[in-house]
């Protein structure tokens, strides 16, 4: 007898293979049988699926997270596990340890209307944090390469020396064998930008050793599109391990054109030999901090120097001169296409929802003025959005076998403390949006495809054992949904909208979603990879 079986669906293993008509077996947290359905219908089970007419596959991995603080205030994690999301992966440049004194005070300060209380400092203590108060979905950790940067180095802007360089190998071979995943870097964001290629090479040789992977949102997304590819490849062949690249993307109209180069320059690495992947969210605006417009040696001693500098008018002054000047500012960084989405204080929130040149005509001001005065006021990064990617390119690498699916975004639900401010749609509808728009509507993609993008892919960039595939033995995460209905239903007008389609989710055999909706059950995991297992 099975605890679960699910019945009379086409079962997608999560490899890209085509589908097959099967029954469904689940004993415990494990898949128990896949066998062709009875002629004396399905075997006993305390409870039975029907599945007639929807895909059966495996969980979704979400390769690029950052839920890890919303999913302790809201373990179930709505907006993503209503996709059919069972494993969330963080770390994306910073990660929730090692964390030093200073960290914790800045996370337990900055909590965005969330609440939780930050009760660990290692990685893996955050992890089996999230595991013991309980969690919806599997969660696992890169650690941050800005945060190795934090814990060693601090925040200035110079070469590690060689005991800060100790120092950080040390602590990424402590948390490689307590179970993250690999090194992840974002090197357009202070610390992790002062890092030097070098200093990259040798942290993540330490990684490799643990069979570790390096992903990283690359030091240039737009201009220098060719060179932060081919730092990316030099770190990843001088360390010797896989690689990742994060949201692959040529941002700003003046750089579409750079998109082939890159999809060519990956392919390249891939023939000849280089274990690299990538990821991409399927819209054509990025979301992160309205600070990131300002150059990094501004950001030096960590934000509360850089709100320091904005509040000196000499200094500002000479921020404000940089940005007039820089071309980035007109082409990258156009003030129509830059949407305000989260703010700190009370006094701005009338901004959000507003895009830079709305708020500057509003205010009498030119829109870099209006940028300055908001960071400078709200003291925070000011989540914003940037409306800068072609959705042709978008395409292009939608096309290519070795890119996954990703959010790189916070999981919601749409209420309480999540309503105080819009948010990217990604939240509510990336892997929804995937197989409703990409797969059904444009075709763009076969749904066995674009399964295994969601699935099977990532688990092996990732070396998550037992997961990402629907095979027997394997881990039960496992989602069943309509092909024919799935959709999102977020935008940017509306963004708190779950998606819809997804009608069971199981994670560890449990039944977390039933007819769409949460079953109350928080069965998730903290995963660790294959470095513990050495």
């Amino acid at each position: 007898m099975f605890d679960v079986v699910i019945t009379g669906g086409e079962v997608y293993d999560g490899s890209g293979g085509p589908p097959a008509r099967a029954d469904v077996g689940i004993a415990g947290d494990r898949v128990a049988r896949i066998a062709p359905p009875g002629p004396d219908g399905p075997a006993e089970a305390a409870t039975v699926i029907d599945a007639a007419g929807k895909a059966v596959c495996p969980g979704f991995i979400n390769i690029l997270s950052h839920s890890y603080l919303s999913i302790l205030h809201d373990p179930r994690s709505l907006g993503e596990l209503t996709q059919g999301v069972t494993t969330e992966v963080f770390g994306e440049g910073i990660s929730m340890g090692p964390l030093t004194p200073r960290l914790r005070a800045e996370l337990q300060r900055n909590q965005h209307g969330l609440e939780y209380e930050v009760s660990w400092t290692r990685l893996g203590e955050y992890l089996r944090h999230v595991e013991s108060r309980g969690s919806s979905q599997n969660v696992a950790s890169f650690i941050g390469a800005g945060t190795l940067r934090a814990n060693a180095v601090g925040f200035d802007d110079r070469p590690a020396t060689a005991a800060e360089l100790d120092r950080m190998r040390a602590l990424v071979a402590e948390e490689m064998a307590d179970g993250a995943l690999g090194i992840a870097s974002a090197l357009i964001y202070p610390p992790g930008s002062y890092a030097g290629t070098d200093e990259l090479i040798e942290v993540c040789r330490v990684a490799a050793g643990y069979d570790g992977c390096y992903a990283s949102h690359i030091r240039s997304e737009g201009e220098d599109l060719p060179g932060a590819l081919a730092e990316f490849l030099a770190i990843v062949r001088g360390a010797g391990l896989r690689g990742e690249v994060f949201h692959l993307k040529a941002a700003g109209r003046p750089h579409w054109e750079k998109m082939d180069g890159a999809i060519e320059l990956i392919e390249w690495a891939r023939a000849a030999g280089d274990p690299v992947t990538a990821d991409v969210y399927p819209y054509p605006a990025s979301s992160t901090g309205l600070t990131s417009i300002i150059p990094e040696r501004y950001h030096e001693g960590g934000p509360d120097a850089l709100y320091d500098r904005l509040a000196d008018p000499g200094a500002r002054a000479q921020i404000r001169a940089e940005l007039a000047a820089s071309g980035r500012w007109g082409d990258e960084t156009e003030p129509a296409n830059v949407l305000i989405l989260q703010v700190s204080s009370e006094q701005n929130r009338q901004w959000q929802g507003r895009t830079l040149a709305e708020i500057g005509a509003a205010r009498g001001c030119d829109p870099i003025e209006a940028a300055l005065d908001l960071i400078a006021t709200d003291r925070s990064r000011v989540s914003s959005a940037f409306f800068s990617m072609s959705e042709d390119n978008l395409r292009k690498a939608l096309r290519r076998p070795w890119v996954a699916i990703s959010s790189d975004g916070a999981s919601m639900a749409p209420e309480g403390a999540f309503l105080q401010a819009p948010t990217h749609p990604r939240a509510y509808g990336s892997f929804a949006r995937v197989l409703g728009r990409y797969v059904r509507e444009e075709k763009l993609l076969t749904l066995a495809d674009a399964i295994h993008r969601m699935s099977g892919l990532p688990a092996a960039t990732l070396g998550l054992a037992g997961r990402g595939l629907l095979r027997e033995g394997h881990y039960a995460d496992v989602v069943v949904f309509d092909p024919a209905a799935v959709r999102d239903q977020a935008t940017f007008t509306d963004p708190h909208r779950l998606s819809a389609g997804i009608t069971e989710v199981l994670v560890n055999g449990q039944v977390t979603v039933s007819g769409g909706t949460f079953a109350g059950r928080l069965a998730g995991r903290a995963l660790a990879g294959p470095g513990s297992r050495r």
